[in-house]
C-alpha cells in the first residue's frame, strides 16, 4: 500500500462521523474509569479497569496515527497545539510508571485525557479558542475589577474591621469577603451586621454589587460573545474557502468590476 493510498484511507476514517463518535465514546469511558478508581473497589475489578485503561491508550494511539497519516503536510501536524497536546498525553500514557515514583504523574496524565474531548469536538475547540483569544481583552477588565475590589476592600477594612475582624480584619480578608458579596453567598448577613452600626452602609454593598456583579461581569460576557462571533465568522470563511464558495467581499469586488466594465463600454 503506497503512501497516497494510506493517506486517502486515513483521511476518510478521520472525517467519518462514526469514527468521531467512537473516539468521543472512548474518551467518556476513560473519564468513567478514572472516576471508578476513586472508589473502594475489589482487586479483580481494579485489574479489569487497568486492562481497560491500556486498551483505551492503544485506541488513542491508533487515533493519533490515523490523524497523522491523514495530514497532507506531515510537518505541519505538530504546528497545531492540540495535536501536540494529544500526542504528549498518549506518549506519556504509554510509559509504564504506575509502580514507580512517577505514578502520580501517570495518574494526572490519565485525568487530562478527558481534555481530549476538546480537541476532538470542533464546537468545543471553537469555544476554547474563543476564550483564549478573549484573554487579552479580559485582562484589562479584570485589572479594573481588581482596582475596584482593592478600593472597596480598603474602605471595608477601615470602617468595619472592629465590627467583625473575621470578615474585615485586613485588606486581603476584606477582598475575600467582597468576593463572597459579589457571588451573593449570604451577602445580606454581612450587610445587616454592618448596618447595625452604620445604617447607611447598604450603599457600600449595593454600589459594589452594581459595579462588579452587574457591570463588569456583563462586560466579560460581552467580550467573550464578541470573540466567539468573530471565531464563527472565521470558521465560515475557512470553510467557504475550502469549498470554493465566494465570500461577500469577493462578490462585492466582482460587482464593482462589472460596473466599471459597463461604464467603460458606455
Amino acid at each position: 500500500m503506497n503512501i497516497d493510498r494510506m493517506q486517502s484511507i486515513s483521511a476518510r476514517i478521520k472525517g467519518n462521523k462514526v469514527f468521531e463518535l467512537f473516539v468521543v465514546t472512548v474518551i467518556l469511558v476513560s473519564a468513567l474509569a478514572i472516576g471508578a478508581k476513586t472508589y473502594a473497589i475489589p482487586d479483580n475489578t481494579l485489574a479489569l479497569i487497568k486492562i481497560l485503561d491500556w486498551t483505551i491508550t492503544l485506541i488513542f494511539l491508533a487515533e493519533i496515527v490515523i490523524r497523522f497519516l491523514a495530514e497532507e503536510h506531515k510537518r505541519r501536524f505538530f504546528h497545531n497545539g492540540w495535536n501536540v497536546f494529544d500526542t504528549l498525553i498518549v506518549v506519556v500514557s504509554l510509559i509504564p510508571i504506575e509502580d514507580s515514583e512517577l505514578a502520580l504523574v501517570g495518574r494526572l496524565v490519565r485525568i487530562f485525557r478527558v481534555l481530549r474531548m476538546v480537541s476532538i469536538v470542533p464546537e468545543l475547540r471553537l469555544l476554547l479558542n474563543a476564550l483564549l483569544k478573549a484573554l487579552p481583552q479580559l485582562g484589562y477588565v479584570l485589572l479594573l475589577m481588581f482596582i475596584i475590589f482593592y478600593i472597596y476592600a480598603a474602605i471595608g477594612a477601615t470602617f468595619f474591621h472592629w465590627i467583625n475582624p473575621a470578615l474585615w480584619g485586613d485588606i486581603s480578608i476584606s477582598m475575600l469577603t467582597l468576593f463572597r458579596v459579589m457571588t451573593f453567598e449570604d451577602w445580606t448577613d454581612v450587610m445587616y451586621e454592618t448596618m447595625a452600626v452604620y445604617s447607611i452602609s447598604w450603599v457600600y454593598y449595593l454600589s459594589f454589587i452594581f459595579l462588579t456583579a452587574f457591570a463588569f461581569l456583563n462586560m466579560v460576557i460581552g467580550i467573550v460573545v464578541n470573540v466567539m462571533e468573530d471565531e464563527h465568522a472565521r470558521e465560515r470563511q475557512l470553510q467557504n474557502d475550502a469549498d470554493g464558495v465566494p465570500t461577500i467581499e469577493d462578490l462585492s469586488r466582482q460587482i464593482e468590476e462589472l460596473k466599471q466594465l459597463v461604464r467603460e463600454r458606455a
